[in-house]
């Protein structure tokens, strides 16, 4: 009898933690720059044109990066002629992607304290603060601070081309 109190015990015991284990969900895991793009959905046109540009594995490297990321409705308000153009001549396109993405992980309380930044690309982009609205050049900044592993997404609704 004393034997078998124990079993009933032990096997309640054991469906209990099964019953916990499977609804316990970790928390989800950061990914890459890029990863976290793709997993977004919302950065389609930037993820293909990344691909096209040959930036994936700068972009998944150790960076720190800071990306302010073009949505997708960002890209739709570009013509479509400056889009196939920028398809066609991969080193423009490059520069342009470039020209979005900074050195180190500058979030959203250190992004207020700045009027300038250095790109990828090599040439600044200016950084303007009023009413709780950043701009990057004349973007404006929708969604902040996406931590990735290796940086941080900043998103924004215009696409940003460097100065000639």
């Amino acid at each position: 009898m004393k034997n078998r109190w124990w079993m009933v015990v032990t096997g309640v015991a054991i469906s209990a933690l099964v019953v916990a284990y499977a609804g316990f969900s970790p928390a989800p895991q950061k990914k890459d720059i890029v990863d976290t793009a793709v997993g977004a959905g919302q950065f389609k046109t930037l993820v293909k044109l990344v691909q096209e540009a040959g930036l994936v594995d700068a972009l998944k490297g150790e960076g720190p990066f800071t990306v302010f990321a073009p949505t997708d409705e960002a890209f739709a308000k570009l013509p479509k002629s400056q889009v196939d153009a920028l398809l066609k001549d991969k080193e423009a396109l490059r520069q342009v992607l470039l020209y979005h993405v900074v050195q180190g992980k500058v979030m959203s309380k250190d992004v207020v304290n700045l009027r300038s930044a250095k790109t990828l690309q090599g040439k600044n982009i200016n950084i303007r603060v009023r009413n709780n609205t950043v701009r990057i050049n004349n973007a404006r900044v929708v969604k902040a601070d996406i931590e990735c592993t290796n940086g941080v997404i900043h998103v924004i609704d215009t696409v940003i081309l460097p100065p000639k």
